[in-house]
C-alpha cells in the first residue's frame, strides 16, 4: 500500500515559534495506523501564530479569539473512526483519501507547554493526535461517552509514542 501524504508547513517565515514538522507527521501517521486506516490518506497541516489562527477561528467558528489547534475534516463520518470512512471519496488522480486540514498556532502551543509544565514536543504530539482524531470524526463536545472514547484513544497513542506517563 502507498504511504499517506501529510503536507505540513509554517505559513510565515517570521513566526516567533516553530513546531517540529517531522514530529507532527509522525503523530498523524501513528493515529492512522492506530485507527487501522487501510487506504492512503492525505492531510494538510498549516502552522501559524495566534493572530493567524484567531482570524481562522473567527471566520469558521465565529469565535473571535486564538486557540491552539483547529481541525477541518473533509469526510462526513456516520460514526467516529475509520469504519465509517467512505471509499467513494478517494481522489482518482492521486489514489488518496483527503481527510482534511489541521491548523496550529505555534504561539499557543508554546504558551500551553509552558503553562502545563510540558515539553513543546509533548504538547505538539498531544494536539496533533487530538486534531487527527477529529479528522476521523471523534468529538469531545457533544456527549460524555464520545469524550471518554476520544480521551482513551489519545492516551493510548501517546503511550505508544512514549509521551504519556501514568
Amino acid at each position: 500500500m502507498r504511504d499517506h501524504k501529510i503536507y505540513a508547513r509554517h505559513v510565515s517565515s517570521t513566526l516567533p515559534y516553530r513546531l517540529s514538522i517531522p514530529l507532527i507527521k509522525r503523530c498523524v501517521r501513528k493515529v492512522l495506523r492506530h485507527e487501522e486506516a487501510d487506504v492512503p490518506c492525505e492531510v494538510s497541516i498549516f502552522i501559524t501564530d495566534d493572530r493567524g489562527i484567531r482570524d481562522i477561528n473567527r471566520e469558521f467558528r465565529c469565535v473571535d479569539e486564538p486557540t491552539d489547534v483547529l481541525s477541518f475534516p473533509m469526510q462526513e463520518m456516520s460514526s467516529p473512526g475509520w469504519a465509517s470512512v467512505s471509499y467513494d471519496e478517494i481522489d482518482p488522480e492521486t489514489g488518496l483519501l483527503p481527510l482534511g486540514e489541521i491548523v496550529f498556532s505555534a504561539e499557543s502551543v508554546h504558551k500551553q507547554a509552558y503553562e502545563f509544565g510540558q515539553s513543546y514536543e509533548r504538547e505538539t504530539a498531544y494536539l496533533t493526535i487530538h486534531a487527527a482524531l477529529h479528522l476521523l470524526g471523534y468529538d469531545h463536545l457533544d456527549d460524555a461517552e464520545g469524550k471518554a472514547d476520544m480521551r482513551e484513544r489519545e492516551k493510548s497513542i501517546m503511550m505508544e509514542m512514549g509521551f504519556y506517563d501514568d
